[in-house]
């Protein structure tokens, strides 16, 4: 039997609680299977080993990780520790390092829950949105100087190279191909950013010549909002850079009815360095404790892990699982309108795998 060694990382507020959910469903599911299972080893990093210690991982956090088959994340960010921290301290000090360049985020409106959006019924909203996930805005690049006096400057440098546009753009059109539609959309801001936006809209289009059969086209940033909400049906894959898609995808995620529902991997295709999986919701610090996280976008995320293991069968039994709960109103969290706690929709989700027998 296959064993895969998980690294979870529950990290800040209802990360904890989604994980340990998440975690349930996956031993139920290879329980259910029978032909591999899971070893996790859980890591208590994030905002409370931050204030024991002064660091958001231990110094060797990577190598004890960088072994695994794939990293099961939460949330990081605190209310009482500065967002850069968290954030550079712990999610970004995994991605970058692991080269983890390709964050995909599917987006569509799952059974039984309700798109803001008065046009959508379903499957008007099916995308998957590829974001650069290596550099671009999230580079790091940047400093202060003058600190605290008037004539104080600060600057974040966007640093896009040829080699990284070059691969998120061509992933994305693989996987744009591997989608009924083939219909990608790349999105940029080079009417005003001059230099760098140029170039993806110049590397697009040679990437475009290997891929003659998936149709594409280009949007500014700020239009593609405008198109997102208001013809949704004309969009399948999207990829933009490392802020844009970061901003869309939340849009995205509210027009499929919940940000508690929309699952994130951030791959490193040539599996040089595990890749990590995560709900993108965040830490949410406000519903923390008490029971009511909605754990679907952990156990959705759990599908993309799956088929990244090369356990297409399992990934489906789960997806089709996560749909039956999400087609009963009961099992709706307060996000969706409804009254269900964390535990009750993930005691469904099991109870839906153990009766799954397509």
């Amino acid at each position: 039997m296959k064993t895969y060694r998980i690294a979870a990382i529950p990290g800040d507020g209802i990360g904890v609680e989604v994980i340990a959910a998440g975690v349930e469903v996956l031993q139920a599911l290879a329980g259910r299977d029978g032909s591999f299972d899971f070893a996790f080893d859980h890591f208590d990093w994030g905002s409370d080993y931050y204030k024991r210690t002064g660091l958001m991982m231990p110094d060797d956090g990577r190598e004890q990780i960088k072994g695994h088959d794939a990293i099961f994340f939460g949330a990081v960010g605190a209310p009482d520790v500065p967002d850069h921290v968290t954030l550079w301290g712990l999610r970004l000090a995994i991605c970058q390092p692991f080269d983890q360049y390709a964050n995909v985020r599917p987006t569509r409106v799952l059974p039984g829950i309700t798109s803001p959006l008065r046009s959508v019924s379903g499957p008007e909203l099916d995308w998957v949105i590829v974001r650069e996930n290596s550099e671009g805005e999230y580079a790091g690049v940047g400093g202060r100087v003058h600190k605290g006096f008037p004539e104080e400057v600060a600057t974040d440098v966007s640093m896009m190279t040829r080699s990284g546009v070059a691969r998120i753009i061509r992933y994305a059109f693989r996987l744009a191909r591997s989608r009924p539609r083939k219909l990608l959309t790349v999105v940029t801001k080079s009417n005003a950013q001059r230099h760098a936006m140029v170039m993806w809209d110049e590397i697009a289009a040679e990437v475009a010549a290997e891929f003659p059969d998936v149709t594409w086209d280009k949007m500014l940033v700020d239009a593609m909002t405008m198109r997102m909400v208001i013809k949704p049906q004309s969009i399948d894959t999207i990829v933009a850079t490392n802020l844009h898609a970061d901003i869309l995808s939340d849009l995205a995620a509210a027009l499929a009815g919940s940000l508690g529902i929309a699952p994130t991997a951030n791959l490193n295709p040539e599996r040089a360095f595990p890749s990590m999986f995560e709900p993108i919701h965040g830490s949410a610090f406000d519903i923390a404790g008490k029971g009511i996280a909605n754990p679907i976008g952990t156990f959705w995320t759990a599908t993309m892990m799956l088929d990244h293991l090369g356990e297409p069968a399992a990934s489906a039994r789960l997806m089709r699982a996560i749909e039956r709960v999400t087609a009963d109103a009961s099992f709706h969290t307060p996000d969706l309108g409804g009254k269900a706690t964390t535990r009750q929709v993930t005691d469904a989700v099991i109870a839906a795998i153990a009766g799954d027998n397509a």
